[in-house]
This record gives C-alpha cells, structure tokens and sequence, in this order.
C-alpha cells in the first residue's frame, strides 16, 4: 500500500488551493482525500506495528491539542467552539502523518512538486477568472483573492526546490525543455498572484526573493530576469488591458483604504480579547462571537468577522499557552530546517592521510528514497522551503492563514526531513 501513501500524501497537499473547485462540486468533497491519507495510514502502521518516528514537533502539536481541548470545553457553549475546533484538529493530524509518510515512503521532493503543481493549476483558475468572467481581482478556486495570492506566494520559492543543478540523466535538450517548463510555471504562479492585487501576497514574496538571493539559492542574474519578464508583462497588460486594468486598481484602492481602517479595529479588538482572557483565550472562534462586544459594535455590516492577522486571532482565542505552542511550532520548524540545511553542506571527512571518507552516507532504506540527492540539492531545497514558510509568515500578519494547509505541510516537510537528516547521521560511523 505503500504506492497509495504517496499518491494520497501528494494529493492531499496538492488538491488544497482547489478547495473552492471541489465545495462547488460537493460540500463535503475537499476532505475526502485527506480523510483516506488518514485511513490507509492507520491501516499500514496497524499492519507494519510500527509507531511514527518521534520528532519535537510531536511533542508541540500534542500540548498544542491539549490547549486547544481545555479552551474548547471552557467556551463549549460558544456558537462557534465546536466547529473550530473541528477545523484545527484535522490540521494538526494531517501534520502528524505528512511528516511520517515524508520521513518513509514519500519522497520529500514528490510533495514539494505536488504544492507547485497544485498551486499553478490554481494560478491558471486565477487567470481565468480575470480573462473569461471578466472579475477585477482573481479568485479562481479561493473565494478571497488574499487567500488565492497566499497559496501562490508560499508555492513560488518551492521551485527553486525542484531544479536540478547537477549533471542531467537525459541530457541538455531535456534539461532545457525542464528548466523552461519551471520558468513558465514560475511566471503563471507570479502573474496569477500579480492577479489577486494582494500587497500583503506581494511583500511577503519580496521576503521569500530577498531570502533565496542571501542564501545564495537563487543568482542573483535570475532574479534580474525574472523581474524583467514580469515587467515586460505588465507592460503588455497595461497597453491591451488598459481600462480593465484601471478599473480593477481604482476598486483595489477603494478596498485597500477600507481594509486599513476595519483590519485596524480588528487587531485592536483581538487584542482587547487576549488582555482580558490570558489564559485559554476566548475559546476557538470566539473572536467572531465576541468581536461586536470587544470592539464596541465598530462594523455594523460585519458581525462576525476574521482578525486578519493569524497571531493576534490565536492568541485571542486561545490564550497565550496557545500561542506560545503555536509560535514554538514555527520556532521549531526554523531551527530544524537550519540543522538539516548545515547537515547538506558539511565537508567530507578525511583520514590522516587526506584520503576522503564517504561523508555523505545513505540513511536506512526507505521506499521513498530510491536515488541519493546531492548535498548541493539538499542545501538548496531546505533553503527553498525557509523561504516559503517565510512567506507563510509575512503574509499571514495581514491574513488569518492558520486553517490553510500550507503552513502545517511545510512545518511537515521540514521534520520528515531532520528525521531523514538523523538517520543519516546515525549511519555515518558506520560507513566511516
């Protein structure tokens, strides 16, 4: 069933910017294959007797639940704890078992391709959207063109993941035919983005730019390029699309001002909420429930409203032990993405004659892992992954991102890889 893992792990992660598509189709059809994820790998690890390698993002996700838990049954008689936390329990399990099935039998690099792919099909939605049903703003798949530019944004960087920079098995015509596919779903995912006018989507892909570019992951010279193309794109956009382009930033402007003035109400009431209730917030969704009252009825259009702004909603509503855990779970992902990026660029070892020793050893065979990657890839793929939680992170100061896949399957992506990284380390004396 191992075949199955993959093909359900690479379309959970996939399938998650389409989510739009797949309520149009059914309402329930977007948790159908996550529900399966979920079920086939009970099945295996029943049938293997095998428990999931321990990892400390085990250990975050476990308090973080029980927080979770303890402010549910305190505000159960909300109108709306019961639902959130059924939102916020799947996520924290689909983490458990991404970074399992990462660590075993998917190949880390299969997911990575599968957020892009699942993200450029999105950015062709978004395009279409604007080009066929004539919208000012590009939706697509996702209701709120934020949310659209926050999947593209966090999927951009991954590309650079998946470029080969060695020798190419199938030769340089191949190699270039690959190279400018990726170059064209680079461009799709920035133009469906552009699409979306989201400026918190457009600072936070300038961080994850900025952040390739310092970790020398991304020349310096394809950045130049691509920000030419882009350029000259919009220049094209401008001179055949004038009007529309015109109409849609005078509408983004109008809505831009009135989201300054109503997003400003609301971290002022998350806030407010955080100050008065400390310890377990005030339970999951209680900032809708309790956002007329701590923001003295402010949005009389807007009852129920998101804070748009991922920390200061989890902090209001679960409490600081929560928020605490939900930023050590950040925390912990960075930390261990920089050890198993340090782990990519170590220098063989030698002997005390100087003759190398084999540095780079293959960890435990798993069925994911039937090709050793190179060092240089490693780097560059954990470089890649820093930059797209980076974006996570910057965008979600302006959006309430915590119930979207994207920042759960990157912390996933990470641990699978320090437990792939620990593996190989405890082969190495071994090897030497």
């Amino acid at each position: 069933m191992t075949w199955l893992l993959r093909v359900l792990a690479c379309a959970t992660v996939a399938l998650a910017p389409l989510e739009g598509y797949l309520f149009a189709v059914h309402g329930q059809l977007a948790k159908v294959t996550p529900a399966l994820l979920a079920a086939v790998w009970v099945a295996v690890r029943v049938r293997e007797r095998r428990m999931p390698a321990p990892h400390p993002v085990h250990a975050v996700l476990a308090l973080f639940a029980v927080v979770l838990l303890a402010s549910t049954a305190l505000h159960a008689g909300g109108p709306y704890a019961v639902d959130y936390l059924q939102r916020w329990l799947p996520f924290l399990v689909i983490t458990v078992i991404l970074v399992d099935v990462a660590a075993r039998e998917v190949p880390i690099r299969a997911l990575l391709a599968s957020i892009v792919t699942g993200a450029a099909v999105a950015a062709v939605g978004a395009l279409h959207s604007m080009v066929a049903e004539g919208e000012t703003r590009a939706t697509g798949p996702l209701e709120d063109p934020n949310d659209l530019a926050y999947f593209l944004v966090a999927a951009l960087p991954l590309l650079v993941a998946l470029l080969d920079t060695g020798r190419s098995r199938a030769g340089l015509a191949s190699s270039r035919a690959r190279s400018a596919g990726f170059a064209l779903t680079g461009l799709v995912l920035v133009a469906g983005a552009a699409a979306t006018f989201s400026r918190g989507g457009a600072l936070a892909l300038t961080v994850a730019v900025v952040w390739l570019t310092a970790r020398r992951a991304l020349p310096v010279r394809a950045v130049a390029g691509g920000v030419a193309v882009v350029m000259a794109l919009g220049v094209g956009v401008l001179l055949f699309g004038g009007p529309t382009l015109d109409r849609a930033v005078r509408e983004k402007s109008h809505i831009a001002e009135t989201n300054v003035d109503t997003r400003e109400l609301r971290w002022q009431a998350a806030a407010r909420m955080a100050a008065e209730h400390p310890v377990l917030g005030v339970g999951p969704g209680g900032f809708r429930s309790d956002y007329p009252a701590a923001s003295g009825n402010a949005e009389v259009d807007e009852q129920t409203p998101v804070a748009h702004n991922m920390y200061l909603e989890v902090v209001a509503e679960l409490g600081l032990p929560g928020f605490g855990l939900f930023v050590g779970l950040l925390a912990v992902a960075a930390v261990r993405s920089e050890r198993v990026l340090r782990s990519g660029t170590r220098p063989p070892a030698t002997t005390d004659s100087g003759r190398m020793l084999r540095s780079d050893p293959r960890p435990p065979p798993t069925a994911g892992d039937s090709e050793r990657v190179p060092r240089t890839d490693t780097r560059r793929s954990m470089v890649a992954v820093q930059a797209s939680l980076l974006a996570v992170v910057v965008a979600s100061t302006f959006l309430s991102q915590q119930y979207y896949l994207p920042l759960w399957s990157l912390v996933a992506v990470v641990a699978a890889a320090d437990l792939r990284r620990r593996g190989t380390d405890a082969c190495a004396p071994r090897h030497q």
